[in-house]
């Protein structure tokens, strides 16, 4: 491992930065953003995602995995800071910080890069339409990532999937998918029709039709909504199939993340052989 520079002054500009990245406001000002701890960093630098600089605790140095991803990052060119623990603290935003953080670029995605990451031109697109909890965004890229989707599209009013939340909850997985970010209805709702993608929304009404009823081996897009309203309505009326996951306990209703878990499971059963 090369040398590491030291910052020794808590109003060190890049010290300043890593902790103002935990604010919204600041992530879409720079395009970037945090991910702290070994594992989501050595899953970082191993991606094709922009490297800013990273911040080392004094305690982290004598982990010898923490020092291999280190390396790692020195490989790419990207800057590591030593700091000491208090100063550490002061950027990071777990409660039991793990002494090593990365400032990342955002990275920006194409429809194409979505729609041509699926090898048989049928890709499987998982939609978030207003989800608004960062550990339901989160745990549904890992779902998207775990079953095979080309891709996940993040409609208008969908929360930051850059937050600190949204980022650990993907386990990694924010970093292995192509990600649309911001995308306008519209915008969704054209691709879909120019690419031959049908729209499955997940729905609890008189219209829904059973997950594992319809087919999911052509293109499909299927949408996830806000925690409290679910699917907006103007998708649901646009959408060409909507679906629901029958429950037979007394819960009325499934976490988002969960039905999202189970309803990208049978498409990915439907077009995989086991």
């Amino acid at each position: 491992m090369e040398a590491l520079e030291r910052i020794t002054s808590s109003t060190n500009a890049k010290l300043k930065l890593a902790a103002k990245l935990h604010i919204p406001k600041y992530r879409k000002e720079n395009h970037l953003f945090v991910t702290e701890g070994i594992r989501l960093i050595e899953m970082a630098a191993a991606a094709q995602w922009p490297l800013s600089f990273a911040l080392a605790s004094d305690s982290v140095l004598k982990n010898q995995r923490a020092v291999e991803v280190i390396e790692q990052l020195q490989e790419r060119n990207c800057p590591v800071y030593q700091v000491s623990d208090e100063l550490y603290k002061k950027a990071a935003d777990t409660v039991t910080p793990q002494g090593l953080l990365l400032v990342m670029g955002q990275r920006i995605f194409t429809w194409q890069e979505i729609l041509n990451s699926s090898p048989d031109n049928a890709p499987l697109i998982a939609v978030l339409d207003g989800v608004q909890d960062p550990g339901n965004a989160g745990t549904i890229i890992r779902s998207a990532d775990a079953l095979g989707c080309s891709g996940v599209v993040c409609l208008d009013g969908t929360t930051d999937i850059f937050a600190d939340k949204a980022v650990r909850s993907s386990m990694g997985s924010l970093f292995n998918l192509p990600i649309l970010d911001h995308v306008h209805v519209e915008e969704f709702l054209e691709a879909c029709r120019d690419n031959e993608v049908r729209i499955f929304a997940s729905a609890l009404d008189e219209h829904a039709v059973r997950h594992y009823a319809v087919d999911y081996n052509s293109g499909s897009a299927i949408v996830f909504g806000n925690e409290g309203n679910g699917v907006s309505q103007y998708i649901l009326e646009t959408a060409d199939q909507r679906v629901f996951i029958p429950m037979y306990g007394k819960a009325e209703s499934l976490n988002v993340g969960a039905a999202a878990a189970i309803i990208l499971y049978e498409a990915c059963r439907q077009r995989t052989i086991f």
